[in-house]
């Protein structure tokens, strides 16, 4: 069978050596004969599958004690709603960066249940880039600053991170968590959707300071209480064991790739044989996010024309390329090449661009296309 090279934004490539394993596991997980889909999540089986997650994702990321880790479900989605339900006390404010769509959305939940300002947006400039750090508007007494430390649609990423001293950052790292080495001690709070970088949909990392889990939020339901999850290690109710489960084997890959230090080496390569063909074809590819602000896990770029743009994409799908449409609110194209996407996939990508422009060129300049 030959493998796609897979550039999906989410759900996005996984590790083939980790797609391997769980196969080879997929009747019988250490010797119970069950899978792992019908393992109690109560079971001793389970248990060291739970554990070796959390073990994994605290000694990869250097999550120090201070900070808890759970293990919950409804997608990032869901915590732009449970952020502010715990944190968005009465009289405080929440302060948003906006950078993209997913930061947005973020934002116009927490509105629905508290105070809330924009610090800073870049959405006049069509989410080109960051915003600069001192640009960033911070009131004294917020209840916490969030950030989106990746934007998808737009292909930007913070490459430094905003101080905010004793107020709790907050960042949605759903699409860069465990990319490149992180000061975990520097947030609040973090929580990443797994279906791009961590493992497959389903599960939702939270690593949250423990000073953050409060006491007496009885007006929210219980299962939205991060209080809830931390006093009975995300086994509350069921968890979501299968993505729990490969999550495991993927933090147990990036170990055996040599740990995210490795993993952002490997990463900023796979961007630059990308970016370079960008910037070396004279305008026919156009890079959508500013260069210093330029994301290693979504390259955004378009065409001359709607037409080149289709061609390119017809193309490269019959090549074996998938999933390199833009998002359908700003088109163009997009490669996305997280963590798991093979370093000679990008080469394969980068040449098949290369060849591209130079078969369509010169019908661009005759007016043909």
């Amino acid at each position: 069978m030959n493998r796609a090279y897979n550039f999906n934004a989410g759900p996005a490539a996984l590790p083939e050596e980790v797609l391997q394993k769980a196969s080879g596991e997929w009747l019988d997980i250490f010797n119970s004969g069950m899978s792992v889909m019908e393992l109690s999540h109560r079971s001793k089986e389970y248990e060291m599958i739970h554990e070796k997650a959390h073990h994994h994702l605290r000694d990869l990321l250097n999550i120090p004690d201070s900070h808890d880790i759970l293990f919950l479900q409804g997608g990032a989605s869901l915590q732009f709603s449970m952020i502010p339900m715990n944190l968005l006390t009465q009289g405080k404010t929440a302060s948003y960066v906006l950078t993209g769509v997913w930061s947005d959305k973020a934002f116009q939940e927490a509105k629905k249940i508290g105070d809330v300002v924009v610090a800073a947006s870049t959405k006049q400039h069509r989410y080109t880039h960051i915003p600069s750090l001192h640009s960033i508007e911070l009131a004294e007494d917020l209840a916490y600053v969030h950030i989106t430390s990746n934007n998808t649609i737009y292909g930007t990423q913070w490459h430094s991170f905003p101080d905010t001293g004793d107020i709790p950052l907050i960042a949605d790292m759903s699409s860069d968590i465990l990319s490149k080495p992180l000061d975990i001690s520097k947030f609040g709070l973090i929580y990443a959707g797994a279906q791009k970088n961590l493992g497959p949909s389903g599960v939702t990392v939270v690593i949250i300071r423990k000073d953050l889990i409060k006491d007496g939020l009885d007006h929210i339901p219980t299962m939205l209480q991060y209080k809830t999850h931390s006093d009975h290690h995300s086994l509350y109710n069921t968890p979501p064991t299968l993505s729990i489960y490969l999550l495991s084997l993927v933090l147990e890959w990036v170990k055996n790739q040599g740990g995210v230090e490795a993993v952002e080496k490997l990463n900023q390569q796979k961007a630059e044989q990308l970016y370079s063909v960008i910037d070396k074809s004279e305008g026919f590819y156009k890079g959508h996010a500013k260069a210093d602000s330029r994301s290693y896990m979504n390259v955004t770029f378009t065409l001359p024309n709607e037409a080149l743009t289709k061609k390119f994409l017809d193309q490269a799908k019959q090549s074996g390329f998938i999933g390199l449409d833009g998002h359908r609110s700003v088109g163009g194209c997009r490669a996305s090449i997280y963590n798991a996407v093979p370093l000679e996939h990008c080469e394969k990508l980068a040449n098949f661009m290369v060849n591209f422009k130079k078969d369509n060129i010169s019908l661009l300049l005759s007016h043909e296309v």
